[in-house]
């Protein structure tokens, strides 16, 4: 680049962008460039380079996580928490539902990448203090430690899911959408699976904190080390509430809002009470485990496959299909709690399920990514998935009261009637990247 574009670059990084900046594609790439081909300004990128940060960023999206609403839950549990305790648990979800206040900061001040590596240092120092008072049961200091954990890992989300979109051209965005969830699966698995395990296995929960603090700082760490570092977008300008502005003034807005409320309704629903359903169904907390391990493995392929096919199909052709493909698979429930048939079929049909329902996560994740605008990608990939995560707290809020009240069979088959909307609706929204929205505008 020479000087006097350089000073350009940083005359115009300077001003706040228009609503026409923050959607333009790069001037020096064809609206109509083919997916699946290296754009001309960027060289190709193996693979191999890339699918290892892919990986790690979200697998330290999901292990805090997993810390606050699964490893929180046990250890409240075992040092003989109330139910209505280890139920306010859930409150620490506020932070992830709430995370688009903040998240204009992330794209005004500093770089994605460096947000990435503080909040994931932070969160390890965090969860390293927490290991001696947990140990001991001290779950009023646990409880005030989880908030600071819950904020740092929402913070962390945000900027993870900027550098993403920073650090991939859009072509190859799509391609890893399967991986990200996988790895934030993966994550999961190692919390509530692994530490709680370590935690049992060494008869206190000071080592399972200590694990997880290594495994956060020496990601914070790795990624300082080794992360990209993608040239810096435009900057997003002073404007805090031009984030939410250019997010609200986005072609077919309200189709596009209700479409990610209404996506996960009924399974929303359905997931917040599978526990208490197999329990119902007969099975002991040994078989749910095995149940549990099996479904997390399953919903890990349905998301990578998912990545693949949107990737090599294209979200056009394959948010409708997978999107009915969701909300056929939530009556076989409804089946379940009719037939009450024995544990290998009710092993297949939650396997069958949760594939299914992940391999629309994935579908999901693509269509959040195309509705962000350059200048702002981290603040509106968090709106969008904050609005996601509002209906999943509302739906189990209010899940085990209708469940009690109409009983599991009748209880599925409301959650298949919520998801109906989400299949009518994507059979409308916009599924082009917002930047080629504009470009034929």
């Amino acid at each position: 680049m020479s000087r006097v574009e350089r000073a350009t670059a940083r005359a115009v990084a300077s001003k706040e962008p228009s609503l026409e900046e923050v959607y333009a594609p790069p001037k020096n790439a064809a609206p109509d460039e083919p997916r699946g081909e290296a754009s001309e300004d960027k060289p190709a990128v193996s693979p191999v380079r890339e699918a290892p940060w892919v990986a790690t960023t979200y697998f330290g999206e999901g292990l805090p996580y997993s810390i606050v609403h699964q490893v929180s839950a046990e250890l409240f549990t075992h040092f003989g928490a109330s139910l209505a305790a280890v139920g306010y648990t859930s409150l620490y979800g506020l932070a992830w539902n709430t995370k688009f206040l903040w998240s204009p900061f992330v794209d005004m001040y500093g770089k994605r990448r460096g947000w990435v590596v503080a909040t994931q240092i932070a969160l390890g120092l965090v969860v390293l203090a927490l290991a001696a008072p947990a140990d001991r049961g001290d779950l009023g200091v646990v409880a005030w430690g989880l908030i600071a954990v819950s904020i740092f890992a929402a913070t962390q989300d945000i900027a993870v899911d900027g550098f993403y979109l920073d650090a991939l051209p859009k072509e190859r965005q799509a391609a890893y959408s399967g991986l990200r969830v996988a790895a934030f699966r993966g994550a999961m698995l190692v919390g509530k699976g692994g530490l709680v395990m370590l935690a049992g296995l060494a008869g206190g929960w000071r080592w399972a904190f200590l694990t997880a603090a290594a495994m956060m700082l020496l990601l914070g760490v790795g990624h300082a080390l080794f992360l990209p570092r993608p040239g810096q977008p435009p900057r997003a300008g002073s404007s805090y509430g031009q984030a939410f502005a250019t997010y609200l003034r986005q072609p077919k807005v309200g189709l596009v809002l209700a479409f990610i409320l209404t996506f996960r309704a009924g399974d929303a629903l359905m997931f917040a009470m599978s526990a208490p359903f197999l329990k119902d169904l007969g099975l002991d907390l040994t078989q749910r485990g095995f149940l549990s391990t099996w479904g997390t493995a399953v919903s890990i392929a349905g998301s990578v496959l998912g990545g693949v096919v949107v990737s090599r199909l294209g979200l056009e052709r394959t948010l409708l299909p997978i999107t009915i493909l969701q909300s056929a698979a939530i009556p076989l429930y409804a089946w379940l709690a009719w037939a009450r048939p024995g544990f290998w079929v009710i092993f297949g049909v939650v396997l069958v399920e949760q594939f299914v329902a992940y391999t629309g996560s994935a579908a999901f994740m693509i269509f959040l990514m195309r509705r962000c605008g350059a200048a702002y990608r981290a603040s509106h990939f968090a709106i969008g998935s904050a609005l996601m995560s509002l209906i999943t707290t509302g739906a189990g809020t209010v899940s085990g009261l209708v469940a009690q009240r109409v009983g599991f069979m009748t209880f599925f088959l409301l959650a298949f009637a919520a998801s109906i909307p989400g299949v009518i609706l994507s059979m409308f929204v916009p599924t082009s990247r917002i930047d080629d929205e504009r470009a034929q505008a």
